[in-house]
């Protein structure tokens, strides 16, 4: 990356530690998660102008638990530890820490006592989110107590003449109320930062980029019509114009008229250099009779690459190839003591480039979020139809069959996703959801229609809600939102008698992406 102010994130395995990075990121401050034990000199090495100490599962009394570098704490810049990183920087320097079988979890109470620096305009009394089982019992010298809970005396702590500040709760998440406003302190007030991060000049910075690495050469780019692989063309485009060619493939498990959607808009819009490749048959074949949702990936990404090798080859002098790699897909392998990988997530979520293919890889987004992508996008002209929408998944509709695909099948879940769609944007809550999408159930059930009885498919429509798309729970879709898109998929789509409302809480992990 270009010179920018860095904050570096010390990655103790805690589920929320890309919301870290993403609070940061918010205030206008570049960031990068990296692994916990990353040295001292290699954090002065990098220029960092502060360290944040993640959360984590372990216990500091652990066998093998995960440890910080203590000459990290000498460079001379601030250091923020949130819940194991206070817990781990506080026993480092001679506190102590409580052992506790009992974890203390969801919203609490907490009481500023000081509100000099850290906690700078937040209220006295103000919720927070706990997570944790241990917690700080005694403080080393020369440490002082910021805030307190009635569970927790020492909720926010000051130490090393004010180098150090450790919060035992999640400034990061949502559910604490003053958070964005803590971190702006730490970042602001306390580290001194300037906030150099923006995305006007991420645009000219990468398109400076591109064009030194790519010299003379083509790039290819892999076009799916989601937001990544968009946005990365129109940003590649303008980095080197007509030696961009984009390769879509339609591999027949795209939603209702996608395709011809895709390419009109690309080529026919927006006037990019387009190849368009219609392999339906050959994926559909390549699927007959697997069930198995994994095999069918392996399968959908082995000839996703076939495919577009072929296709590749039709353009002349092309050395780089562009994906739209997001940052959570470089960090996405995370170890529990070990921090983040360097493994990418697989294409689309359908299988990694082999070798073999020889292209040098342009990913001008692998430092980025979704939602900074979308800022890029919006810079970049492109309009909301495409920013704004849902994630897709690379294996598509092959994935939201639960069972064998057939064509007959891709039609039924097809008009019935359509439905799904065109009801949210009726009502107004395309925009306001994060993904909504039909499953077809290898499950018939007995229904009455009409003056007969009918043994025919069920379908579970799902909506998610999520502000980050790292972490998600269910929609809470109005009734007759749902009694709409009831009745018109029963009454429209053949071979479905039955629609149920997927109403269970989802992880982070089970959040498709494009």
């Amino acid at each position: 990356m270009p010179d920018h102010q860095v904050v570096l994130v010390l990655d103790f395995g805690s589920q929320y530690t890309q919301l870290i990075a993403r609070r940061i990121r918010e205030e206008s401050v570049y960031c990068r998660i990296v692994s916990c034990g990353i040295t001292a000199e290699e954090v002065r090495s990098s220029k960092a102008a502060a360290v944040i100490l993640s959360g984590g599962p372990a216990s500091v009394y652990d066998e093998g638990a995960p440890r910080v570098d203590a000459g990290i704490f000498t460079l001379g810049i601030p250091v923020l530890g949130i819940c194991y990183g206070l817990q781990l920087a506080v026993q480092q320097f001679g506190g102590r820490i409580e052992r506790s079988d009992r974890r203390e979890y969801g919203h609490t109470m907490l009481n500023v006592s000081d509100a000099a620096d850290l906690f700078k305009s937040v209220p006295a009394h103000t919720r927070v989110w706990m997570s944790h089982g241990d917690r700080v019992a005694g403080l080393p010298e020369g440490f002082d107590v910021l805030a307190e809970s009635e569970a927790t005396r020492y909720a926010a702590v000051r130490g090393l003449g004010g180098r150090f500040y450790g919060v035992q709760f999640h400034p990061e998440v949502v559910h604490t109320d003053a958070g964005r406003t803590i971190f702006h302190n730490f970042l602001y007030n306390v580290a001194g930062l300037n906030g150099d991060w923006k995305i006007g000049s991420f645009i000219d910075e990468q398109v400076e980029a591109i064009r030194k690495q790519t010299g003379a050469d083509a790039v290819i780019c892999g076009l799916s019509g989601g937001v990544d692989s968009s946005v990365a063309a129109m940003l590649i485009d303008r980095a080197v114009g007509d030696r961009l060619t984009c390769i879509f493939v339609d591999n027949g498990l795209l939603r209702l008229d996608e395709a011809e959607e895709v390419v009109s808009m690309f080529k026919d819009h927006l006037g990019l250099k387009l190849i368009h490749v219609n392999a339906r048959s050959r994926f559909i074949q390549a699927l007959a009779g697997v069930d198995d949702p994994e095999q069918k990936r392996k399968i959908i990404g082995r000839e996703f690459i076939r495919v577009f090798e072929d296709a590749a080859k039709g353009v002349p002098n092309a050395r780089f190839l562009a994906q739209g790699t997001l940052y959570p897909d470089v960090i996405e392998s995370v170890s529990a003591h070990g921090g983040p990988s360097d493994a990418i997530k697989s294409h689309h979520n359908v299988g990694g480039l082999p070798e073999d293919m020889g292209f040098e890889l342009v990913e001008p987004f692998r430092w980025l979020f979704k939602d900074e992508v979308r800022e890029v996008g919006k810079a970049l002209g492109l309009p909301p139809e495409i920013l704004q929408r849902h994630p897709f998944p690379g294996p598509g509709l092959a994935v939201r069959i639960l069972g064998v695909v057939t064509e007959e099948r891709l039609h039924v879940l097809r008009q019935a996703d359509a439905i799904i769609i065109e009801e949210i944007r009726a009502a107004g809550l395309y925009d306001r959801i994060w993904q909504a999408f039909g499953v077809l159930l290898p499950v018939q059930s007995v229904g009455v229609m009409g003056d007969g009885r009918t043994y025919e498919n069920a379908l579970v429509v799902r909506a998610v809600s999520s502000t980050d798309g790292m972490t998600a729970d269910w929609a809470h879709l109005p009734y007759a939102v749902l009694n709409r898109i009831a009745g018109r998929i029963i009454s429209e789509v053949g071979g479905i008698n039955r629609v149920v409302y997927d109403i269970s809480s989802k992880p982070p992990s089970t959040i498709e992406w494009e």
